[in-house]
């Protein structure tokens, strides 16, 4: 008897880019021919760690485009596609502004800035980035490289837990 996806995963499906979508996206026609490589589309251990952290990393770094920029990475180091788009969705337009306080709390934290009321709009743009750029980027960059270091690590070692226990039950 054939079971039915859950619905989340249909809604998933969705969301993700397929080979087709990505090789007709105009950013992406100089390395379109790269993308029907079926090694960036398998669910194979290192390629699905490696596009767990290419996601994470590019969730953090940039605020926009981080799908089209992950699944370039992606090509050069051999990573799963599907996955590094999923991951980007880690900072969407629901969280970012929790991830952004977050960051500033942070890096104001590491910077040792105490971390000041509100600045008034009427200052402009670059008071603001003045008062919180600095230690924003610092916490982004630095849930960027952690992110995606432990990403990486937590899918190698959940895959090896899996196999573990696959075997461990066959005995």
């Amino acid at each position: 008897m054939k079971q039915n996806s859950a619905p989340w995963m249909d809604r998933l499906h969705k969301l993700i880019p397929n080979r087709a979508t990505l090789t007709a996206h105009p950013w992406l026609q100089p390395v379109a021919s790269h993308l029907l490589d079926p090694q960036l589309w398998r669910l194979q251990h290192e390629a699905v760690a490696r596009g767990v952290a290419v996601g994470i990393f590019w969730a953090f770094v940039l605020p926009v485009a981080q799908i089209v920029v992950a699944t370039v990475h992606c090509i050069w180091w051999r990573a799963n596609i599907p996955i590094a788009a999923a991951a980007t969705m880690l900072t969407n337009p629901l969280t970012i502004g929790f991830w952004l306080w977050l960051a500033y709390q942070f890096g104001a934290l590491l910077l040792g800035e105490p971390t000041p009321a509100l600045a008034p709009v009427a200052d402009g743009g670059m008071s603001w980035l003045a008062e919180f750029g600095w230690p924003t980027m610092l916490g982004m960059s630095l849930f960027a490289i952690s992110g995606s270091v432990v990403g990486y690590v937590g899918v190698k070692l959940i895959w090896r837990i899996r196999i573990w226990l696959k075997r461990r039950a066959r005995r």
